[in-house]
């Protein structure tokens, strides 16, 4: 079971900060073996979500109100680390990330950039495709929405 944090950037203490980016760069650096500019000068407007599991960081996603990064709220950079995966922890991320943006943003709408071979699990959680495929840092990604009904 995961604990999360919500924080702003500017709540984020250093260790926080040091940690997520670690795992970001494990997994999308690293792992994927692509080299792009991960600290894009858009973490200051997002909202953190992170998972820990007996007080190690070991899930993340970022968060934008709508208009902060597309017209509709958005998560992204959605990471699990890689000896967590088994745990179905990607699941619990996203679920946290979705009931923020719903109880907290006000958002009726999310989208994401899906990378393609995830489209499955973004699936399950209630997004669907939205347009053609199209390259990401040389990664095949698909616009993905979920709508909210109540």
């Amino acid at each position: 079971m995961l604990t999360f944090k919500f924080k702003t950037f500017n709540e984020l203490e250093l260790n926080e900060l040091y940690d997520l980016l670690q795992l970001r760069s494990e997994v999308f650096v690293v792992e994927q073996n692509c080299v792009y500019q991960d600290i894009d000068g858009k973490d200051q407007k997002a909202y953190h979500i992170l998972g820990y599991k007996n007080n190690t960081l070991v899930a993340y996603t970022r968060l934008f109100k709508p208009g902060d990064y597309f017209t509709e709220a958005s998560i992204g950079r959605v990471v699990v680390s890689k000896r967590e995966r088994m745990h179905k922890y990607g699941y619990d991320i996203m679920n946290a990330s979705i009931e923020f943006i719903r109880d907290h943003l006000n958002a009726k709408l999310i989208k994401l950039s899906a990378q393609t071979y995830l489209k499955r699990f973004y699936n399950n959680l209630g997004f669907k495709e939205n347009g053609a495929e199209y390259l990401e840092d040389d990664i095949p990604h698909i616009a993905m929405l979920r709508e909210f009904n109540d």
